[in-house]
């Protein structure tokens, strides 16, 4: 009798397994909008456990904030789920993008004054709208579908096959929605807390607030213009093998990288301007900085030496983030 329920399960666990690679086989086999299609399902399933997550929790006695970030790690850890099952860490590479603007519109309907709108909330709330779709649509035109697997982690999961699952939750999803989650914060005074809770939020707009307009909104034009520049040269066959060293790319080896963190600091600006007591928010474009410079970049600069003719001459005359007028002598300008 053990020995047949044994079989059995054995079996039962062998037709599971061959159920799922044939899955994952036809959802590589999807074509681009159909992949678009599944990936949309992911995120509106997520979105849906993260909602579900807000609603447990707001009889509790966790802050509006805590409960943010428990929902956010529900909906990560579902899209991890996913992405274990379909053997395709991409399926996260949409989450950094499209996040904030959700946790925009669940800050501002907690505020008491919720649905009304002061002309700072307007403009913090279209930025990030613009932000957001600039990011999210270049994923799309990017991505391939589900065949196709970022480089970072085809690598580590050929480095590391065994450990990559726990690669996976913690390094590839889990760090990056705590950083962004981190960067958010910078939204809380801005649009959860009222005049009446000691913020400036539906006061006029100050000094403070015009800086932010034009960081956040120069960093989106910088990251639009220095994706634009490098897809139409990846695009021509002439230069495969070759660094781009024309437009944004002759003043810096990562503009796109600079705009991404820029739009960070933007962001914690307006809400300096807010409420100089939400200094502490510093933490998150802080974070966001020490990862693409910690992280983000050397990877790419490693990735690039290995490809790229002559990147190493490259990066001696050109700065690593901010830019500066090329130089013949000086190297890893930052």
């Amino acid at each position: 009798q053990c020995k047949w329920m044994f079989y059995r399960g054995r079996q039962f666990m062998e037709n599971k397994m061959r159920n799922i690679t044939n899955l994952r086989v036809n959802i590589r086999k999807l074509s681009k909008n159909a992949a678009l299609g599944f990936m949309s399902i992911i995120y509106l399933v997520g979105l849906g456990i993260a909602l579900l997550i807000t609603q447990l929790l707001q009889n509790s006695p966790l802050h509006p904030l805590l409960i943010a970030f428990v929902a956010d790690i529900g909906a990560t850890l579902f899209v991890f789920l996913v992405s274990q099952i379909v053997e395709n860490a991409s399926a996260y590479d949409p989450y950094w993008s499209v996040v904030p603007i959700f946790l925009v519109i669940y800050f501002w309907q907690l505020n008491p004054e919720f649905p009304l709108l002061s002309l700072r909330q307007v403009i913090v709330m279209v930025l990030v709208l613009l932000w957001t779709i600039r990011l999210t649509g270049n994923w799309i035109s990017t991505w391939r579908g589900w065949s196709h697997e970022d480089w970072r982690y085809a690598k580590f999961r050929l480095d590391n096959p065994k450990l990559f699952w726990f690669i996976n939750l913690t390094g590839i999803q889990m760090f990056p929605t705590i950083i962004v989650f981190m960067g958010c914060l910078s939204l809380w005074p801005i649009f959860a807390l009222s005049q009446s809770e000691g913020t400036n939020s539906t006061f006029p707009l100050n000094w403070g607030d015009f800086f932010g307009i034009i960081i956040t909104l120069g960093a989106i034009s910088l990251e639009f213009f220095a994706d634009i520049q490098i897809h139409r040269f990846a695009k021509n066959a002439k230069n495969q093998g070759k660094t781009i060293q024309t437009g944004l790319w002759r003043w810096s080896r990562h503009p796109n990288y600079l705009g991404e963190i820029a739009f960070w600091w933007g962001l914690y600006i307006f809400a300096f301007s807010t409420n100089p007591s939400f200094w502490w928010m510093i933490l998150g474009p802080i974070m966001m900085l020490a990862l693409f410079l910690g992280i983000s970049i050397p990877m790419m600069e490693k990735r690039n030496l290995e490809r790229r003719d002559q990147y190493h001459i490259y990066q001696q005359s050109t700065s690593k983030l901010f830019p500066f007028p090329k130089s013949t002598s000086q190297s890893n300008l930052t």
